[in-house]
């Protein structure tokens, strides 16, 4: 039944064919946000030119994990565009880990000061743009030590990281990593995160709720999120099997969607995922079913 109901969406195009004539699209109920890519088929390759292109077809928010790396002068152009569209800025990295090594939990200190010059670096990009959360994640284990003693380094190091951010305002989000994507990761389900947040006990440092990486790490989604509420501060978007918008998987996200709308979450819900098809009509396939997941009273 769910596959023909998107079936019938993706026929009527809600808000894609108004954006294509020119007339603003509806915005979602839920502040969806795009990354740089999904629309490019229809906007080119212009990152503002698609930003603005988001918000023609309804989107409320954008994500970009790779603005730490642009330019200052782009990160400045990005911000300006999102604030005359009314939009909010998701998250973006604040620190890659060593995907080769142990970084957060060995207790290395270089490892350490690399972690926390990154997250001052990214204070100056997140005003650059308007942004208030980052991603963050544990990284790889590290063998030569228990787990017990793993936690303990990796909590120490957030804890000088939200120090950073704190006078700020800023808030880094603690991302756990499925181990069939990632494996060897030290956080990889909403509990651990949950603790490890409670352990930093900043309001600088949250948890991000990546429902894609928690669907395949452990499921029971709804309820995981009720556990976690109180610690989470951001929530990503995929659909498992694949990682494509929702409707291609198996999730329920049109349920997923209300609960979070019915618990009062304003945030950014980050659209980390691709696309189930190549081109424009892969491009209205997206929002077709954005369209029938957002449309949760229905």
């Amino acid at each position: 039944m769910q596959s023909l109901a998107i079936a019938g969406a993706a026929v009527a195009l809600p808000g894609f064919a108004a954006a294509t004539t020119g007339n603003k699209s509806t915005p979602f109920r839920l502040h969806y946000a795009p990354h740089e890519g999904l629309f490019a088929d229809s906007a080119g390759p212009d990152i503002i030119a698609q930003i603005h292109r988001a918000a023609d077809l309804g989107f409320r928010g954008w994500e970009d994990n790779e603005m730490r790396n642009r330019d200052a002068a782009t990160q400045a152009s990005i911000g300006a565009a999102l604030k005359e569209r009314g939009m909010q800025m998701g998250v973006f990295v604040a620190a890659w880990p060593d995907w080769n090594a142990p970084t957060l939990s060995s207790g290395d200190a270089a490892q350490r000061e690399s972690f926390l010059a990154q997250i001052r670096e990214s204070v100056e990009v997140a005003k650059r743009i308007g942004a208030t959360w980052m991603t963050v994640v544990a990284g790889f284990v590290d063998l030569r030590l228990s787990r017990d003693y793993q936690m303990v380094n990796l909590v120490e190091s957030l804890r000088q990281g939200a120090a950073i951010l704190e006078p700020h305002g800023l808030v880094m989000v603690l991302e756990p990593l499925n181990n069939r994507d990632h494996p060897g990761q030290l956080v990889t389900d909403a509990g651990q995160a949950l603790l490890v947040c409670q352990s930093v006990n900043s309001p600088s440092c949250k948890m991000l709720y990546d429902i894609y990486h928690q669907q395949t790490s452990e499921g029971n989604l709804i309820q995981n999120i009720d556990r976690c509420w109180h610690e989470i501060a951001y929530v990503q978007i995929g659909d498992n099997p694949g990682r494509n918008e929702p409707t291609t998987g198996e999730i329920n996200y049109r349920n997923v969607f209300k609960h979070l709308h019915g618990k009062g979450y304003t945030g950014v819900l980050g659209m980390e995922h691709g696309r189930s098809k190549p081109g424009l009509a892969g491009e209205e396939a997206l929002v077709a079913a954005y369209r029938y997941c957002d449309d949760f009273e229905a």
